[in-house]
């Protein structure tokens, strides 16, 4: 008698483990019916992706280029040679500049860089700059849930709140991420779920949606949304989102200005400079790719820096120099130019509706 009960129970629990794994697996392919006779049929391959890495354009200024950081105070020279005349003394500040050629006196034993025509330094008085490689995404569909990237070198936890376990792996700065879920601890944080049961602190990630358009923007129009609390950027044709990375806006001190604005003035690359005589005076030469929008406060590409999704600036949007390229170009094609739109995101928006925990559209695949 015991035998009868147990062997349909058997068949039952693996018939239910079957269903269990036939709808994961449904999931994570693309399925379709075929017929009604046949049923399923499902492709195992992954989808694509639907974020991919911009390609560089063929006539794209950016590589072979080099920058350096004056040291303070330093003489700049007629000649690379040090019986030349002294054009001028650099001062001090945030003084950087495009390295136009090099040449090696054998004489002196000594390197020196040329930073315009006719103005030559030491190669012991400018500090060469490394450019960021990173780069954000080409948006090819619209994403179903938020995205973002890693911001600190930091291990995945296995709970909101609970700190990382033994066996975690270190996600590199800059790893990209997806939002299946979202949670808030005991002590009011936001934590992240980013697949597979790994979850991340707010402080760690930047995140992006997708938003409305704004009211003053055309259905047909370009615009680009920036979001102060995140520290990122999505660009939209119309409502349908195209291209998304990090920036990093103006500092406390300077901060950047919220609001709609359009570009008035466009540059493939120009000087900034700033604050003279002051201690924060600075001088950026070539700066690429620059979108003026709010009176001197632009769009345009940093290759001083690579601390993008953190405020780092005098009030401009720094972008990735790649970033701010692509939306250079890509923006000439606006019906009339470019929209930005600068304001900070409320992250606990997800929770409006919920007590602690949301889940995203396709959480589970």
């Amino acid at each position: 008698m015991m035998s009868r009960i147990r062997l349909p129970l058997v068949i039952a629990l693996a018939g239910l483990a079957l269903f269990l794994m036939t709808r994961s697996t449904l999931a994570a392919a693309n399925c379709y019916v075929l017929s009604s006779d046949i049923g399923y049929v499902c492709d195992t391959n992954a989808p694509p992706s639907p974020y991919t890495e911009p390609p560089l354009r063929p006539d794209s200024t950016l590589p072979g280029k080099k920058y350096g950081r004056l040291v303070d105070n330093i003489n700049v020279y007629a000649e690379p040679d040090m019986d030349s005349p002294i054009v001028r003394n650099a001062g001090d500040g945030y003084l950087w500049h495009s390295i136009e050629d090099t040449a090696n006196n054998s004489e002196e034993g000594r390197l020196w860089y040329m930073i315009d025509l006719g103005e030559w330094v030491r190669a012991e008085d400018i500090k060469l700059g490394t450019v960021s490689e990173f780069s954000g995404v080409e948006v090819r569909t619209q994403p179903h849930r938020p995205f973002g990237w890693v911001l600190v070198d930091f291990e995945y936890s296995e709970a909101p709140g609970a700190e990382p376990g033994p066996t975690a792996i270190k996600l590199p700065r800059y790893t990209p991420v997806e939002v299946y879920g979202a949670a808030v601890d005991e002590e009011g944080w936001i934590w992240y779920d980013i697949g597979h049961g790994r979850w991340m602190k707010q402080t760690y990630v930047s995140i992006i949606d997708l938003s409305p358009r704004p009211a003053e923007v055309g259905p047909d129009e370009y615009w680009v949304e920036v979001d102060l609390y995140e520290q990122n950027f999505a660009a939209y044709e119309g409502d349908r989102m195209v291209y998304a990375g990090l920036v990093s806006s103006g500092l406390n001190r300077w901060p950047t200005y919220e609001g709609i604005y359009q570009v008035w003035e466009r540059h493939l690359a120009t000087m900034m400079t700033g604050a003279e005589g002051k201690i924060d005076y600075y001088v950026n030469e070539d700066v690429p790719h620059t979108m003026y929008f709010n009176v001197d406060i632009a769009l345009h590409g940093a290759y001083w820096h690579d601390r993008f999704g953190y405020k780092h600036s005098h009030g401009c949007v720094n972008m990735p120099p790649r970033d701010a390229e692509w939306i250079y170009f890509w923006s000439e094609n606006a019906p009339n130019d470019l929209w930005v739109w600068v304001h900070t995101s409320d992250p606990h928006n997800y929770f409006k509706q919920t007590e602690t925990q949301v889940e995203f559209e396709g959480a589970g695949e």
